[in-house]
């Protein structure tokens, strides 16, 4: 297992792109709150397109209580539909286009390319057509469709931030709570498998495709 450890954990700027509500936290809390422990400062700009009406007051709630320990953080919730971003292909891009004038980020957290919902996948297109000459690592989502693969980088998560992320999205996301799928065993599973993938300490970890990396 082959572990990169870098050379400055200062001013460490994040940018983290999720198509709906929860969506991020499903896909990195956990990850998230690794590295405001380990790195001494870290800027976050945490982007939600499609967060509408309490959706979007739950996206941002949720964001501030995940990302307190960061030296700066910037919620934007954008209004896109649901579940017809490719309808909304312009628009998107455009916003997309607007975000790489304004953010400089060292590592961005998008959506996976091969994610069976529409959404995901056109902002993963989109996140690799934008930022071309940035460190861009995917993560996963499951969901009815299925489709997860075998991801290639792996944070390891202490079973403290596994049971925060849980409690996170537990209460953070009270609309979503009718849905069966959105269970606490969900996630520590999901969390449990990528552990047992990477051999982490605590036994959890969150999993994500890394495409393209140099190492320098």
């Amino acid at each position: 297992m082959l572990t990169l450890q870098p050379r400055n954990t200062r001013n460490v700027k994040l940018l983290c792109i999720g198509a709906h509500a929860d969506d991020l936290e499903i896909g990195c809390a956990g990850t998230m709150l690794e590295l405001l422990v380990r790195w001494s400062s870290v800027d976050v700009t945490w982007v939600v397109l499609s967060a509408v009406g309490p959706r979007g007051q739950e996206a941002r709630e949720s964001a501030r209580r995940l990302l307190r320990r960061a030296q700066r953080i910037e919620v934007r919730t954008e209004s896109f539909r649901d579940g017809y971003f490719p309808a909304q292909y312009s628009a998107i891009k455009d916003g997309f286009e607007a975000l790489k004038r304004q953010v400089s980020p060292d590592i961005i957290f998008t959506h996976a390319r091969d994610d069976l919902h529409q959404d995901h996948r056109l902002v993963a297109e989109l996140t690799w057509n934008t930022f071309r000459d940035h460190l861009i690592l995917e993560y996963e989502i499951p969901k009815y469709d299925g489709g997860l693969g075998s991801p290639s980088v792996f944070v390891p998560v202490s079973t403290v931030n596994l049971r925060r992320k849980v409690a996170l999205l537990m209460r953070g996301f009270a609309s979503q709570r009718s849905k069966r799928w959105f269970a606490p065993e969900t996630f520590i599973g999901l969390m449990r498998i990528r552990g047992i993938e990477c051999n982490s300490p605590s036994g959890y970890a969150e999993a994500f495709h890394g495409r393209k990396i140099v190492i320098a």
